[in-house]
């Protein structure tokens, strides 16, 4: 009797786990049913955060699903990198970085724990990023000029705020330091609102960022922007010059672009889904008005321009790169 009980209620077990199998959902269904996440390499405020905010508003609602900001400072944003180089390639996970880690880091960094080609798919190009160089509202200095002829007065207060090292932005303040003459160290931060915050309070004299994370300080007179990356003038800072106009050459392709990434091996017609729901987004005119009061132009491209365009930056950067010697071991 008792080894009768013992069957039974062992076979009942096993029913029961076959039951409860059955109802449990897949891999596939459990990946459906989790949130979509947009990796950032900064802390919440600057202009990376902006966009990635007003993009997972958008696909929040043309997708129904639940879309998040997933903010992951630190190490120049190689720690965003490399969290979303492990997660499951299944579209849930969304890289939104700078091309400086696809174009430069490479070059740069003597030890990566990813590979831009191999470990990443390129998704969409989101926006292109105008950058400046500013400082606080109340320096002595009021354009480029006079910012030269203070810091060649004061050449140990030679501290240039950036948001990582590796970058377009970093090779360019090398390369005016060597057109100056005078030693341009650049400082480290973990985004744009506190270099921006150091900038105002002169806790740093310089830095260079995003036009989108001190275009609004600027408008509100709390830092000056002295001047302007690449070849024109930016139409929302008209009276502003451009370095080059200032005498200095080293900017003219430092503006930088955003773009969206997915681990490799996320299949294709996911990421063709994905393509569409982040060009859809930048697209969508409460978007762009809401980028445009920042400074960000949106362009909305698809992957392959993107990957084509990453590719074309790296053949600029890697003799200038070459001929820096720099290397990072951080």
């Amino acid at each position: 009797m008792r080894h009768r009980t013992f069957t039974a209620f062992r076979s009942f077990g096993i029913v029961c786990m076959l039951a409860a199998a059955l109802a449990s959902p897949g891999p596939a269904e459990a990946a459906a049913n989790m949130p979509v996440k947009l990796v950032v390499g900064f802390p919440p405020g600057g202009a990376l955060d902006i966009l990635a905010r007003a993009i997972a508003d958008q696909m929040r609602i043309a997708s129904g699903e639940p879309v998040l900001v997933e903010n992951r400072p630190g190490a120049s944003t190689r720690i965003a990198i490399e969290a979303v180089k492990r997660a499951s390639p299944d579209g849930r996970t969304i890289l939104l970085a700078s091309s400086a880690p696809f174009v430069i880091f490479p070059m740069t960094y003597r030890h990566l724990n990813y590979d831009v080609d191999r470990d990443f798919i390129p998704v969409a190009q989101l926006v292109d990023v105008p950058t400046v160089v500013s400082t606080a509202a109340d320096q002595p200095y009021k354009t480029l000029p006079e910012y030269v002829a203070w810091v060649r007065s004061h050449p140990g207060q030679g501290s240039f705020g950036m948001t990582s090292l590796g970058g377009a932005l970093h090779f360019s303040v090398l390369g005016m330091s060597r057109a100056i003459g005078v030693p341009l160290v650049a400082v480290p931060y973990k985004g744009g609102a506190p270099l921006a915050t150091d900038i105002i309070g002169g806790q740093i004299p310089i830095g260079t960022d995003a036009l989108a994370s001190q275009l609004e300080l600027h408008r509100a007179g709390k830092l000056r922007i002295l001047g302007v990356s690449g070849l024109r003038r930016n139409r929302w800072l008209p009276e502003v010059p451009t370095l080059k106009e200032s005498g200095i050459d080293a900017f003219d392709h430092a503006n930088a672009s955003y773009g969206a990434y997915v681990p490799a091996g996320t299949p294709r017609e996911v990421v063709e889904r994905l393509e569409h729901l982040l060009i859809a987004a930048v697209g969508n005119p409460q978007v762009q008005a809401q980028l445009a009061r920042i400074g960000l132009e949106p362009v909305g491209l698809p992957g392959a321009e993107l990957a084509s365009s990453i590719r074309a930056e790296r053949v600029f950067w890697r003799p200038i790169v070459e001929s820096s010697g720099f290397k990072s071991d951080d």
